[in-house]
């Protein structure tokens, strides 16, 4: 799909003229990019290690790191399955019932969520006031699920009333368990740390971005280039990678924001895209060589905490 629109968007503003601007991009700039994007990746996976080790899988780091940077190959998966590589593999590695791994990856995912909603609202009334009812509905809904998870009388009953349908029923244990390890992983002291983690995390991403920019000599702001780069990753949420929505809100919303021939916004989503997800598919491509080796370790002892109340 993200070949199509590219190749959709070099038809559309024309291949000389985007190999032109590619030709032109000041190449060098795309180092610092490739750092900044190994800066963000780093400290998710610090956040992921950290996770596992909230829900009682303590998976050895260099072994975790693997796991982490394979799990870029697979944010390219249909439905986003391979999304669960990642809790797979602790649990092989360590035992912990998937259950309580499959809490850490929600719970870093849904920090990363925030804080591209963080990141895409400091300047939405600013460049797109227009489309900021997206955010607030996004934001409703994840404070709407906090005050449930915060209410564990509510939530277990809410499990247990969903228990009593014939498919659910069978999962129904397993969804309790989960539950009291997101409680481990979101109570107040994990959450400010995770959240600070993936705001620094997300926002050195947005500062490659305007590195970007600075290559294609085009004027810039890092607020401007923040929110476009937020908002075109929430925009794509839904599809794996953000693969054509994302491109394509970047790809818009470059030329309506700075005013950018379609030639320029075409080649700036591309390197991007390129530095900021393709890189990351390829490093998870190497990393899964190493997978069959990892599989073949003894279980790390774990131990179990407590869930926050």
């Amino acid at each position: 799909m993200g070949t199509l629109l590219y190749v959709g968007g070099t038809v559309w503003a024309g291949f000389s003229e985007v190999g032109d601007v590619l030709v032109g991009f000041a190449w060098w700039i795309y180092i610092p990019v490739l750092l900044l994007t190994l800066v963000n990746y780093g400290l998710r996976f610090w956040k992921w290690h950290y996770l596992c080790g909230r829900v009682g899988a303590h998976v050895p780091f260099m072994d975790n790191l693997v796991i982490y940077i394979a799990g870029l190959a697979m944010v390219i998966s249909p439905g986003k399955v391979g999304e669960f590589l990642k809790p797979y593999l602790a649990t092989r590695r360590t035992g912990v019932p998937m259950a309580k791994t499959n809490a850490a990856v929600v719970s870093e995912r849904l920090t990363d969520g925030i804080a591209m909603l963080i990141l895409a609202a400091i300047s939405v009334g600013t460049y797109a006031a227009d489309q900021s009812y997206i955010l607030w509905i996004l934001a409703g809904a994840i404070g709407a699920g906090f005050i449930v998870l915060l209410s564990r009388g509510a939530s277990i009953r809410i499990i247990r009333l969903l228990g009593r349908l014939p498919v659910v029923g069978r999962i129904a244990p397993k969804l309790e368990e989960m539950y009291l390890a997101l409680r481990t992983c979101l109570a107040p002291g994990p959450l400010l740390f995770t959240m600070v983690l993936s705001m620094v995390a997300w926002g050195a991403e947005c500062v490659g971005f305007l590195l970007i920019f600075q290559g294609l000599e085009v004027e810039a702001s890092l607020d401007a280039s923040t929110f476009l780069y937020a908002f075109a990753t929430i925009a794509g949420g839904a599809m794996p990678g953000g693969l054509g929505v994302a491109d394509g809100a970047l790809v818009g919303g470059t030329v309506k924001i700075f005013q950018t021939s379609e030639a320029v916004a075409v080649a700036g989503a591309l390197l991007i895209r390129v530095a900021t997800l393709w890189f990351g598919v390829v490093l998870g491509a190497i990393a899964l060589l190493r997978i069959d080796a990892l599989l073949k370790k003894s279980p790390t002892s774990t131990s179990t905490p407590t869930a926050t109340d």
